[in-house]
């Protein structure tokens, strides 16, 4: 779970956030849109403690359902991701290449987030199976350093990174660019897959608003930093709903 509670951020003159009370509940798919510079990056970033905010607090909280440790789940508390890293060890996310180690290969870079996630080597070769579909045959095995992929092959690696240590929140911005409809089709699947077997709240922002409705259980909608609607994607008319407003 999520609680954003005034928060705001300016660049110069310019309001790139500005959310006075939201939160995302546990176990959400939550899809951000909004055209360019309605603040989705920036509040990504925010959350992530990439960027200080001017005021207001983000506080996560790890999740409490689907574990068999009901006395972890009493004690789970929410953290202010500006005064502790706690929230990192449960937290997966993908902005942008900067997250990437250009130099090494992606079976070194998923090493290195096996290693610094603590995850047992055979543990994480059967976790990377999951994706091989999302991989198709051209990530591992290559001798590429992470530099020489395509576009597209880096933002798998950057997905899958953010996936493999099973974070309860996993934060992930435009994943659906660079890869082709296949690959679209495939993160869809991993996303809503991994959403029902984990109970994990995920945040997407896109410019895609098809896969957006056909992943997200509710949808925000952002406007010169605001939220300034909450659409519950359990009924039809979200679709409309957000047509009419991208096509006024």
């Amino acid at each position: 779970m999520i609680k954003i509670a005034n928060l705001k951020k300016t660049f110069g003159e310019k309001i790139a956030v500005d959310i006075e009370d939201f939160t995302i509940n546990e176990g959400e798919i939550l899809g951000l849109v909004g055209n360019n510079g309605a603040g989705k990056t920036t509040l990504f970033r925010l959350i992530l403690d990439l960027l200080k905010a001017d005021t207001g607090t983000v506080e996560v909280r790890k999740r409490t359902t689907n574990s068999e440790d009901k006395e972890a789940d009493s004690e789970a508390e929410f953290i202010n991701t500006a005064e502790s890293e706690k929230w990192k060890d449960y937290t997966g996310a993908f902005i942008d290449d900067g997250f990437l180690i250009d130099f090494l290969t992606p079976e070194e870079y998923f090493d290195f987030i096996r290693k610094i996630s603590d995850i047992d080597k055979t543990e994480c070769e059967e976790r990377l199976k999951e994706f091989e579909g999302l991989m198709a045959g051209e990530i591992l095995g290559h001798k590429k350093l992470i530099r020489d992929l395509s576009a597209g092959n880096k933002q798998k690696v950057g997905i899958i990174s953010a996936l493999l240590a099973k974070p309860d929140i996993v934060i992930l911005d435009e994943p659906f660019n660079f890869l082709d409809p296949s690959s679209q089709n495939v993160l869809k699947h991993i996303l809503t897959e991994y959403n029902k077997q984990t109970g994990a709240t995920i945040l997407v922002s896109s410019h895609n608003l098809a896969h957006t409705v056909d992943i997200s259980s509710s949808i925000a909608l952002m406007e010169d930093g605001k939220i300034i609607r909450n659409i519950d994607n359990s009924n039809a008319s979200a679709t409309k709903e957000l047509e009419d407003y991208f096509n006024k």
